[in-house]
């Protein structure tokens, strides 16, 4: 081991990285993306899975406990983390899912190979060595039709940041403690904050990273800014590299910002001119554009390069399975009336619905969500609600994805997740989320789950005191009996008018009004099973 691999594992092993699910890194995301544009990629319920600095797990576990007939390795630099993470494993009960302390390079072919090989923030923080280790792997070690997810900082976004990051270590890094650097980091750039020209780089620099080192957990803050490595580099650079392994671009794990008419079209045709026809210079024209600051790559074999397509393709988005979530602004209900109705959509998109079928199909995948539902499910719904003929609404409902997947304002799968699209008389709860270690009632005010869409979400004292029960055998009755024992037995309080309830026929009443409105919560952040 050679004295930078030392000073890393030393460093993660002291400095943990936080280690969640990454909902854009997801097997069943990755899928459905090569599908889009034009790739069949090995189906998330048996595939093998890689993970490159897997952490403690927290990507890779809540994969393998979706599926338990697919197979999961993870590896990380960190004893400590891997530690961690099998202790978690070992809780859980799940059986096809590996953690290992060992460094990348050491991968080899009797590794295997692996239909999915995801590496979420590794590439730009080692060493080119174990970069190129990275790629290496990613090509050797995957299957022919597997898809490669690689994230990483690209210029030229990180030019500007690199000041920061300079500056923070300048007075942090001398010092001994994580904690002791983070402050002195913290306290060189509000002095430069306060000390900058207003018309200066710096100043302009700093009112953009600023806000970032704010509201960033001191994890991100000492991985991105004070690790010993972190070298960003042009997208067409890390094309390059890929290309030396065998490998070629497939797509961003983002792909609305693929699609260059989201720009505007001062941008859209001068580009597709300027390009001619290639994808990757198309990517780094835009990197360029809105100053890119961090990338989530989708890469594949180079022999399936000819088999790409990046227009889409009508009979690909109907074998689709679209969610997405509608709310009309100002809080009101999305009505099927002539009228422009505007509303907020995923990613914090404002969208303006203007004809009844387009807020029709708004309608059905917001009540819907966070369960899915086909374009031929939603043309016959839609159809249904507007009175107007299946021949008349498919044209328009068809466009209409199409549209809004550009935008980025739907979720895509190709297989429907086993999400609730309401709430059963005997509710059941995903399996791995009622026996997840996190969920124990001595964790604090909250708790963090991973849902079907592998989103971290957040619990409520009253769900996970819910939760186990969640497994399709309790009515909601017998879920609010155990509520008011649990009042009883005051290891729940209930307050009402600044007094806790004890009064049997109001603490029941409450409790049945609690029951309703936290399946509808959990329902809605996708921890219940249809």
């Amino acid at each position: 081991m050679d004295s930078m691999t030392t000073a890393l594992t030393s460093y993660y092993d002291t400095v943990p990285y936080d280690s969640h699910p990454f909902p854009q890194s997801a097997v069943e995301h990755l899928e459905a993306l090569a599908f889009l544009f034009g790739l069949e990629a090995p189906a998330p319920a048996q595939a093998r899975v890689l993970e490159l600095g897997s952490a403690a797990g927290g990507n890779l576990i809540p994969f393998a406990a979706r599926h338990p007939e697919a197979r999961a390795l993870g590896v990380d630099l960190s004893p400590v983390q891997i530690r961690q993470g099998a202790a978690a494993i070992e809780h859980s009960g799940l059986k096809n899912v590996e953690l290992r302390a060992l460094d990348i390079a050491s991968i080899d072919a009797s590794f295997g190979q692996f239909d999915y090989i995801i590496c979420h923030g590794v590439y730009s923080w080692v060493p080119a060595p174990v970069q190129d280790a990275i790629l290496r792997v990613c090509s050797e070690n995957l299957a022919p039709n597997g898809v490669a997810y690689v994230s990483y900082n690209v210029y030229p976004g990180w030019k500007a940041r690199e000041i920061v990051r300079d500056a923070m270590i300048l007075r942090g890094a001398p010092r001994d403690e994580p904690d002791e650097k983070l402050s002195y980091a913290r306290g060189m750039l509000e002095f430069l904050e306060q000390s900058a020209r207003p018309d200066s780089v710096l100043k302009k620099t700093l009112e953009e990273t600023m806000p970032i080192v704010r509201a960033a957990n001191s994890s991100y803050l000492l991985h991105e800014f004070l690790e010993p490595c972190n070298s960003p580099c042009y997208f067409k650079e890390f094309a390059a590299r890929a290309s030396s392994h065998g490998l070629s671009y497939l797509a961003d794990a983002e792909p609305s910002t693929m699609f260059v008419q989201n720009y505007g079209e001062k941008v859209r045709d001068p580009l597709l001119r300027e390009c001619g026809g290639s994808q990757i210079m198309m990517e780094q024209y835009l990197d360029f554009l809105v100053n890119r600051t961090f990338r989530q790559t989708l890469l594949v074999k180079q022999e399936r390069a000819a088999e790409i397509r990046y227009r889409l393709v009508p009979e690909r988005i109907r074998a689709l399975e679209f969610a997405g979530v509608f709310a009309a602004e100002g809080g009101g209900v999305l009505t099927l009336d002539a009228q422009e109705q505007p509303c907020n959509a995923m990613r914090n998109l404002k969208i303006t619905l203007r004809l009844p079928l387009q807020k029709a199909v708004a309608q059905v995948l917001d009540e819907r969500y966070p369960a899915t539902a086909s374009a031929d499910a939603l043309i016959a719904e839609v159809s249904a609600r507007t009175g107007e003929p299946r021949a008349a609404v498919e044209p328009l409902v068809m466009a209409m994805l199409e549209e809004l997947l550009i935008l980025g304002a739907v979720r895509i799968r190709r297989a429907a997740p086993q999400a609730g699209a309401q709430v059963s008389e005997f509710p059941r709860a995903l399996a791995a989320v009622r026996r997840t270690p996190g969920l124990a009632l001595n964790a604090g005010p909250s708790a963090i789950a991973c849902n079907l869409w592998h989103e971290p979400v957040g619990l409520s004292l009253l769900e996970r005191c819910l939760l186990p029960l969640l497994d399709g055998e309790h009515s909601h009755e017998s879920l609010a009996l155990h509520l008011a024992v649990e009042a009883r037995a005051e290891r729940l309080r209930f307050i009402k008018d600044e007094k806790p309830l004890t009064e049997a026929g109001a603490l029941r009443e409450f409790t049945q009004q609690q029951v309703a409105l936290a399946l509808r919560d959990l329902r809605r952040k996708g921890l219940l099973a249809g």
